[in-house]
């Protein structure tokens, strides 16, 4: 394969800070940019942006996408990190270069996505090549990087080409409009990129960026008489919550469960059986996003919530919801470290009665709940025509284990209006429970 050849290189003083604009001859006759800021050469885990030109975005500031913005970040983070590169590549379009790149614009305004966009100008979802890119990196002396992006296919064409990732540093859009809308919820549905799009806003009247956290929200205000009930946990692809009984189980990758810690910081209150607290020792917070901790509230008919528990270490008191037949001596011992013991009617199996609880709940503060299992309280809510949102993240895994719903429900509840979207490698669907 012919390499990319250093022509030239100058200072470029920048708001940012000063790089080296280092030019590169290409034997595609495309002339490739590094931006490189500081010393680079030998070292390990470069901070590192692979940028594709983008005329519209980059230049004049289009609306459209979000590369402009990507690209003013990446300097930024760069010059921040005091060394690092910005490699500019001349792949408009994602290859198709700018002429069909605006044939693909019109499309996209008759109603097409932009993967759909591309295919029907004949060309691939995405013809962009990083070969140039890796031999500039190494031509630099840099042996390994973490890389800028949201695009896990970047990663693992930079891999594949023999550069290592070691890291990446994602580039959440600061700016979602009407105008970009469509095309960034595109790159997740149908590009796997790794974005996390908090705003929802709507596209041409009706289309809009799908967004678990914002429906879910929106959608409790609805219920009315009683705490308002969001049942949300992982399963794999078999519908298994764990391998085996006691034994927890990674689920979720970081995408879902950053949202699932969004959705937590929603609620006034987050729920699970004493079984989830004995098997996982779960501490019931909110830690990968700014947001308030949500108050624990245990179903646990006896009071056998040890005084251990990580749960104790959260900034709010627990709540625990126990029978009649509970020991007094437990609850004395509970409360003096700071809980609140709810004696409730309990069902013929002994368990809490959950309509008593939510009933009770509103009374302490927690208006909206969020229910996280176990496998035994996702079926009684679902049994008791309680859960009121689904929130279902389905990691890639087979593993023949617990089920969520191990036994038949008496109403057959399906998901109304339901939603998908990938987190990561993982799918979340998520809608109002029917009954």
């Amino acid at each position: 394969m012919s390499l990319p050849i250093l022509f030239t290189s100058a200072r470029i003083p920048t708001d940012e800070g000063e790089f080296a604009l280092c030019l590169y001859d290409s034997p595609d006759g495309k002339e490739h940019l590094a931006i490189v800021a500081g010393e680079v050469d030998g070292r390990e885990n470069v901070l590192v942006r692979v940028h594709s030109e983008c005329f519209t975005g980059d230049v004049l500031g289009s609306r459209r996408c979000d590369c402009g913005e990507q690209l003013q970040r990446a300097l930024h983070l760069i010059a921040q990190e005091g060394a690092g590169v910005v490699l500019y590549l001349r792949q408009e379009g994602r290859g198709i270069g700018l002429r069909d790149k605006l044939r693909a614009y019109n499309l996209q305004d008759e109603g097409y996505d932009t993967v759909e966009a591309n295919l029907m100008l004949g060309h691939a979802e995405d013809e962009r090549d990083y070969s140039a890119a890796v031999e500039m990196l190494r031509g630099l002396g840099v042996r390994s990087v973490r890389l800028l992006t949201n695009n896990p296919a970047k990663i693992e064409s930079l891999q594949a080409l023999g550069m290592p990732v070691n890291g990446r540093e994602p580039l959440q859009p600061q700016h979602i409009t009407a105008d970009n809308a469509l095309y960034l919820q595109t790159k997740v549905t149908r590009m796997r990129h790794l974005l996390t799009l908090e705003h929802v806003p709507y596209v041409n009247g009706h289309a809009r960026v799908a967004n678990p956290v914002h429906d879910v929200v929106q959608g409790l205000k609805l219920v009315q008489g009683r705490t308002a009930v969001t049942l949300s946990y992982a399963q794999t692809l078999d519908g298994s919550i764990a391998q085996q009984a006691g034994r927890p189980l990674a689920i979720s990758g970081a995408e879902a469960w950053r949202m699932t810690h969004q959705l937590r910081a929603e609620h006034d209150g987050l729920l699970v059986g004493l079984g989830t607290v004995l098997a996982d020792d779960p501490s019931l917070t909110v830690r990968l996003v700014e947001g308030a901790n949500p108050r624990p509230i245990i179903l646990d008919s006896q009071l056998r919530l040890p005084l251990t528990a990580k749960l104790w270490q959260s900034t709010r008191p627990p709540l625990v919801a126990t029978t009649a037949t509970a020991p007094i001596a437990a609850q004395k011992a509970l409360e003096a470290a700071g809980a609140t013991v709810l004696r409730l009617p309990a069902e013929a199996d002994g368990r809490v009665s959950l309509p008593h609880l939510l009933a009770e709940l509103p009374a302490h503060g927690v208006q909206t709940v969020m229910v996280e299992g176990g496998g035994q309280v996702i079926h009684s809510f679902l049994a008791a025509q309680l859960a009121d949102w689904l929130v279902l993240t389905v990691g890639m895994q087979l593993v023949g284990g617990l089920a969520a719903v191990g036994r038949p429900l008496p109403h057959l509840p399906r998901l109304l209006g339901a939603h998908q979207r990938h987190f990561g490698e993982d799918l979340v669907l998520w809608g109002k429970v029917g009954y």
